[in-house]
């Protein structure tokens, strides 16, 4: 083995190491999104992010509340809500226009955008899709 060889094989180790790593920090909770920069750090950080754009005076949000909290316990994707009330700017940065708007990150760039209330089962295979 040549050296670029065995350096390719050293940098192929440490992704698949930092990789299993992230997949490993999924917290098993929803994250309550704090701002822009929080937001952005969330997508970077996590491989699959489920991303629930809600309010809290909105009914079919609170509907979806549970589902939500269900993927996060038991999926491997990271689950981040985002209050439109409070993070008006990001909210109008991704065109969320009625609530709730789900949206699903992989490797930080979007996969898919859904408006409404989903079922467990569609998000599930969503984010298994793109898993």
């Amino acid at each position: 083995m040549n050296d670029d060889e065995e350096i390719e094989a050293i940098r192929r180790k440490k992704r698949e190491q930092l990789e299993g790593q992230l997949e490993a920090s999924a917290p098993a909770e929803p994250i309550h999104v704090t701002g822009r920069e929080h937001f952005q750090e969330l997508v970077a950080s996590h491989r699959i992010l489920l991303v629930d754009f809600h309010a809290d005076w909105c009914g079919p949000c609170k509907m979806l509340e549970p589902t939500v909290a269900e993927i996060a316990a038991e999926t491997d994707a990271a689950v981040a809500k985002v209050d439109v009330d409070t993070n008006q700017a990001l909210a109008q940065e991704y065109q969320v226009q009625g609530v709730p708007t789900l949206y699903l990150f992989a490797d930080g760039e979007v996969a898919e955008r859904m408006v409404g209330v989903q079922e467990k089962g569609s998000l599930v295979q969503s984010i298994q899709a793109h898993a």
